[in-house]
């Protein structure tokens, strides 16, 4: 097993990797809308969102992996009302390949952010 950490992304807030490679796998950590200096992203669900995707990407390539190689996701949200904003910006970042997905409501997500996500990926040889 290998430890994954990228700058292109925010630094674990605990005692954890960003992402963690078994192969043929990685799994990554939740990611939740953190730009890479640990400052929150401003702005509603759409807009973190689309900071956890991109977070969920950096630490993917780090991983040597990608988006494309995306086998699961789970969403977790602070409110299943933003399923479908979520889902919009979501539907941007997986265009041909859709993994398998589970979306949670949850009362609480870390520094009360309004959704993470993990993702597990095939890591190319």
């Amino acid at each position: 097993m290998k430890t994954v950490e990228t700058n292109l992304a925010p630094k674990a807030i605990g005692p954890y990797s960003q992402a963690v490679i078994a192969k043929p796998f990685v799994f990554t950590s939740g990611q939740i809308p953190l730009q890479p200096d640990g400052n929150l992203v401003s702005g509603g669900i759409k807009e973190q969102t689309e900071q956890v995707l991109k977070n969920l990407e950096s630490v993917l390539q780090a991983s040597g992996s990608s988006l494309d190689h995306v086998v699961k996701t789970t969403v977790f949200l602070k409110d299943m009302n933003h399923f479908q904003e979520m889902n919009e910006v979501y539907a941007r970042y997986f265009t041909k390949h859709k993994p398998a997905r589970s979306a949670i409501e949850v009362a609480r997500l870390p520094k009360d952010v309004l959704i993470e996500i993990e993702a597990v990926a095939y890591v190319k040889e």
